[in-house]
């Protein structure tokens, strides 16, 4: 694995240690890491509502946008009990819009800790995002 990935594998972790998830017991980290550089990271927070809850991809993503960046380069996304922790299709679907055709989205085998590496118009082909509505 090399250092920019394990750097980003080492901010979801660090992320998903600190999810708050006591209804599903499943901790998630999500870690960004934007064009200038910058590594950004978020956990997922559940609530009794569950819909109400956040995903850790969403919360990164939400956390990125406050720092004035709209661009993700890579995002690692690690599921302490998931082999590997997908995300899910409105998380796609959120990586997609500050995306573009290089954007990575890495996912790692907690069990065996190999590394998975896809495109996010792998993850979500035919997608229909900003351009789509005329916005980009």
């Amino acid at each position: 694995m090399d250092a920019t990935l394990k750097v980003l594998f080492d901010a979801a972790d660090h992320a998903a240690a600190y999810a708050y998830a006591p209804y599903s017991n499943f901790s998630v980290g999500a870690a960004i890491r934007t064009p200038s550089g910058h590594i950004i990271a978020g956990c997922n927070v559940e609530n009794a509502a569950y819909p109400a809850g956040t995903c850790a991809e969403a919360g990164a993503i939400a956390a990125m946008v406050a720092t004035g960046e709209t661009k993700i380069s890579d995002i690692a996304i690690v599921g302490l009990k998931s082999n590997p922790c997908y995300p899910c299709g409105a998380c796609r679907q959120r990586i997609f819009e500050f995306s573009d055709a290089t954007t990575r989205v890495h996912l790692r085998n907690s069990a065996t800790g190999e590394a998975i590496t896809h495109s996010i118009d792998a993850l979500l082909p035919n997608a229909f995002g900003p351009r789509d509505l005329g916005v980009v």
